[in-house]
């Protein structure tokens, strides 16, 4: 069951509002860290590398969630449950360049790893909770 982000949250996505991404281990158990996120085509996108324990969760269970809390009102958020449709590296490198520029104005990420290859989760939404 699909759902889509109401309109007047779509703004999160395009400020420097860090998603809180939770990923279930393979006990059960969530793990959660700080992502950068985008929107596009009714999915929320996060990029990370081959190989980290989030990657690896979504590889076994792709049910998560995450939560984007407005950089300029705390009290606003979105919360979005929802399983991961696609995992890609096509588009990766691009979508991680993009990202860094808005959340470090940098034209080209600069924290990547040697080796290290990029991924993107797409996930689809089936649970959408506004606040604020």
């Amino acid at each position: 069951m699909s759902a889509s982000i109401p309109e007047n949250y779509l703004d999160l996505f395009k400020k420097k509002a860090f998603g809180s991404f939770t990923t279930l281990m393979p006990d059960g158990s969530p793990q959660t860290t700080p992502v950068w996120v985008d929107y596009a085509d009714g999915k929320v996108l996060v990029n990370s590398a081959l190989g980290r324990q989030k990657d690896k969760n979504l590889r076994r269970d792709p049910r998560v969630a995450i939560t984007l809390i407005d950089p300029d009102n705390p009290y606003r958020y979105l919360e979005v449950r929802g399983r991961v449709s696609e995992i890609t590296q096509e588009g990766a490198d691009k979508l991680i360049d993009k990202l860094a520029k808005k959340y470090l104005d940098k034209d080209k990420y600069p924290f990547a790893q040697p080796g290290e290859q990029r991924v993107i989760y797409k996930i689809e939404p089936e649970h959408v909770s506004p606040h604020g």
